[in-house]
Formats: structure tokens, sequence, C-alpha cells
């Protein structure tokens, strides 16, 4: 029985990552993103002709009773000229349970671009960014579209660095919805820093949500980081504990460099 589940489980997961990896793939032909490991972001960008990928192969989510792994998650960005970035953003949902279906949860599109440059871009006083985007149907989810427009400050100091974020999105179907994130990073300079997320989300009428989050970022290089989170919320009442493992790294992209130098 077990050994069926597992088989079962596995056959999920590699369709649930051949379906996602299509998914980015379709986004990079034809053309609301987090910072790992929390639900807000900062106010910072890749780099011009620069792919950033912020990857978790699966995480652990329990809500109530309800078990499930959350990967692959993916966040694909794309830096451009001018504090400009492209963003594409999606992850699976495993149920635990046998006969559950996999979900693609919160996919979407966004563009984000730094509005001011501060701390975070090495000049002085605060980085402030703007991120707006649309909300794309999920995968045995929600069908809808939604929308999505947010505000980041950020502030790095020796001793470390404060995102603040707001957001306000109609979501897939169609209500309303109010996001405020506050995150806390130790030192910069530190190779393992210590970090924390407390947010409120009120989808109105709906249902709200109030989640902290402890955790750290292991940074290898300008290029490498692994994260771990731990998150605790209550929705409606209920308990949601959620276990995040996953790696930030970057590249350039060769094609669009090389087009511009020819240029």
């Amino acid at each position: 029985m077990l050994a069926s589940l597992a088989q079962r489980t596995s056959l999920r997961y590699g369709s649930l990552l051949a379906v996602l990896a299509t998914g980015l793939l379709l986004g990079w032909i034809s053309e609301a993103s987090a910072y790992r490991p929390f639900n807000g972001t900062d106010a910072a960008v890749a780099d011009p002709n620069e792919v950033e990928i912020e990857f978790q192969p699966v995480g652990a989510l329990t809500q109530d009773s309800d078990k499930s792994l959350v990967g692959p998650w993916a966040v694909l960005n794309i830096g451009f000229e001018n504090r400009w970035e492209a963003v594409f953003e999606g992850k699976g949902i495993i149920p635990a349970s046998p006969g559950g279906a996999f979900e693609i949860a919160d996919p979407g599109i966004s563009l984000k671009h730094v509005l001011v440059p501060g701390s975070l871009q090495d000049q002085t006083g605060p980085s402030i960014a703007t991120e707006f985007g649309v909300l794309l149907p999920e995968v045995n989810g929600e069908r809808g579209v939604g929308a999505t427009l947010q505000g980041i400050i950020s502030q790095r100091w020796d001793w470390g660095t404060i995102h603040f974020n707001l957001a306000a999105s109609l979501t897939r179907e169609h209500n309303g919805d109010l996001f405020t994130s506050l995150i806390i990073e130790g030192p910069s300079k530190w190779t393992v820093r210590p970090v924390a997320e407390i947010f409120y989300e009120d989808e109105v009428n709906q249902a709200h949500t109030l989640s902290g989050l402890i955790g750290a970022i292991w940074q290898v290089n300008d290029k490498l980081s692994f994260d771990i989170g731990f998150r605790h919320a209550l929705t409606k009442g209920h308990p949601v504990d959620e276990i995040r493992v996953g790696t930030t790294f970057g590249f350039p992209l060769k094609p669009m460099a090389a087009a511009r130098q020819h240029n």
C-alpha cells in the first residue's frame, strides 16, 4: 500500500513538474512575485540581461488536518534596462492523501520597476519600487483572471534590512484583496543571516490571514543563496503551518547581451 501511494505521488509530481515547466517555457516564448522565503518582496530587480530564478523543489503545507506538498515552486525574473524586470511565477500543490488532484497555484506574470534607487542599489536612502501584473487561471483551482498592484519600500543599514509591502488586488474570483507585509533581515554582510516576516491579508468579505515566518538565508555569493523558512498563520481562525526550503540563483542571458553588443 505504501509503495502504491509512493508510486502515485511520484507520478503526480512528475506530471506536475512537466506541466509547470511547459507553462514557464510558454511564458518565456510569449514574452504578485515573492522574495524567498517570504510572501512579500524587496525593492530590487535583476540586473539588465540577467536571469534570476527562485526555486523550491518541495515544501510542506498543513491546513487543519489537510496535508500537501508544495513544489515545484518557481519564480523566473528577467532583468531589463532602466531598472525593469519581468516576472513569471507558479507553484505546484500535491495533496498527500491518495486520489487528490495536483494543482498549479498562483500562476502570474508581472512587471517590476525600481522607481527610486536607494540602499539596495548601493545608493543612499530607501529603495522604492512598484510591481503590477496579471493573475492567471490555476490548474484544478480558481479559473478566473485577476490583477495586482504593489508598492515596496526597502532600507538597508549595517545592522539589517527592512522591506515594507503594500498591495491591492482583484482576485481570480473578482474579490478585492489587500495585503501588507513587513520583512526584517539580519546584516547583509553575514554569510548566514536570520530573517522574519509578518503579513496580514484581507480578501474583502471573504477571509483574512495573519501570518508569521522565521527563517534564515545562506548567501553563498552574489548569484547564489539557499533559504529555509517556517511559517504559521491563522486563516478564518484556522491554523496553517508551512515549511519552505529553496534556492535563488542568477546567470547572464547571453543571447540578449550579444544582440545588444551587435547593435
